[in-house]
């Protein structure tokens, strides 16, 4: 066996030895965290949004001065724009997911205002013809029915609002009403009047997704915003999105009723998405980077202390060939040695990886990192020591022993 040797071989060169050790160490913790976090990354920037994200538009306007009536100057826009060839539907929102504005509420169970609120959603108001503009699927229930539409602007001015209905995701749902249906039940959201649960739809993603988070609840109040604070949600065929985005433009700027206005924000659903992930994306690269240059560093440390070590035992490889050993037991020296090494760097580096989870989960919210990943780290450096010790300990088995007993 090459592990007493190897051993005592070690108590000579602590120095060295632990260096490495450390080395591999530090390597280990860095980069289980690392692969974790971009795994993460990566589901976030995959995470559907289980919209048409190329077939959609986004467009608003914004007056220069304060129209007190702002409802028929919107209705004007929403048929300019459904006028428009190619366009499949069009319907107004206070806020889109990837958007520039998020808008939550707390959603209770009684109308006492007094008692906690079990849980706050995403609330999007919206106009006739949200469903098949958003591309959402009804689950359960129904739609809005036309008479259950109110607009923005009465909602605001009065003290306690009429909306007599609500439709929720399912996420929200099952929070709500867990192994029931949510069809039919009372919901508090604005004041002391009741919003009954018309519908249910599969999914509606807050406007700042995250992937993964367990409060992604959502929920569509039928309420028409105006042009003043909404956002137009154009749905069209995904070849004619640049022309219809242009002669959305247009019909905004022509179709203003006497009033001064300035297109605000024109952008495609799929750019919104492409800018929105556009952080995630730079920070995949950043810890990729991060953990090559490791890997590489590390690599390089293992050859070269491997190759001082060799130049060290020229001597004693000599003496072991011409004893009658191999070459491949020279080579299983070699690896066994770095073997020894890494084993003791990768569980110094798992307790390391597990005490920055924790920090991480501490400081920034992150989830704990997950088991499966300390092995993957401990594989991938494995795999990293033997590759680069191979190239030294190669030349070190091809030594003939005549020629190490010399030097």
């Amino acid at each position: 066996m090459d592990i007493l040797p190897i051993l005592s071989t070690l108590k000579r060169h602590k120095t060295a030895a632990g260096l490495i050790v450390l080395q591999i160490a530090l390597t280990c913790a860095i980069v289980c965290n690392a692969l974790f976090l971009i795994s993460e990354r990566i589901a976030t920037i995959n995470a559907p949004s289980y919209m048409p994200d190329e077939e959609l538009i986004v467009v608003a306007a914004s007056g220069m001065k304060r129209v007190e009536n702002p409802e028929p100057q919107t209705a004007a826009d929403l048929a300019a724009l459904r006028a428009i060839p190619g366009v499949k539907s069009v319907s107004i929102a206070n806020q889109m997911p990837y958007g520039e504005n998020s808008n939550n509420s707390s959603v209770r169970l009684t109308p006492d205002t007094n008692v906690r609120a079990p849980v706050s959603a995403s609330q999007y108001a919206l106009s006739e013809g949200w469903l098949q503009s958003f591309g959402l699927k009804i689950k359960e229930g129904r739609d809005f029915a036309p008479e259950e539409y109110v607009y923005g602007s009465v909602v605001d001015t009065q003290e306690d609002p009429k909306v007599p209905a609500i439709i929720i995701n399912a996420r929200l749902a099952q929070r709500l009403f867990p192994n029931e249906s949510a069809l039919g039940k009372s919901l508090y959201v604005y004041g002391k009047q009741p919003q009954r649960v018309v519908g249910v739809v599969e999914e509606l993603i807050p406007p700042y997704p995250r992937a993964g988070s367990d409060d992604r609840f959502g929920m569509v109040l039928p309420i028409r915003p105006s042009y003043r604070g909404g956002y137009y949600m154009i749905r069209c065929e995904p070849a004619q999105r640049e022309a219809v985005l242009k002669a959305a433009v247009e019909a905004l700027d022509a179709g203003s009723q006497g009033i001064k206005r300035v297109v605000r924000y024109q952008k495609l659903f799929s750019e919104m998405r492409t800018s929105y992930y556009q952080q995630d994306r730079s920070m995949v690269w950043l810890l990729g980077g991060v953990c090559l240059g490791l890997l590489i560093v590390t690599a390089f440390g293992i050859v070269g202390l491997a190759s001082f070590w060799v130049q060290q035992r020229t001597r004693m490889i000599g003496t072991r060939r011409a004893l009658g050993a191999t070459q491949g037991q020279i080579l299983r020296y070699f690896q066994t040695e770095n073997f020894m090494l890494s084993t003791l760097g990768i569980a110094l580096g798992m307790l390391a990886a597990y005490g920055i989870s924790l920090l991480l989960m501490r400081h920034y919210e992150l989830p704990r990192l997950p088991w499966f990943y300390l092995p993957l780290g401990a594989l991938i450096l494995w795999s990293l020591g033997q590759l680069a010790v191979w190239a030294p300990a190669r030349r070190a088995a091809a030594l003939p022993p005549v020629a190490a007993l010399r030097s």
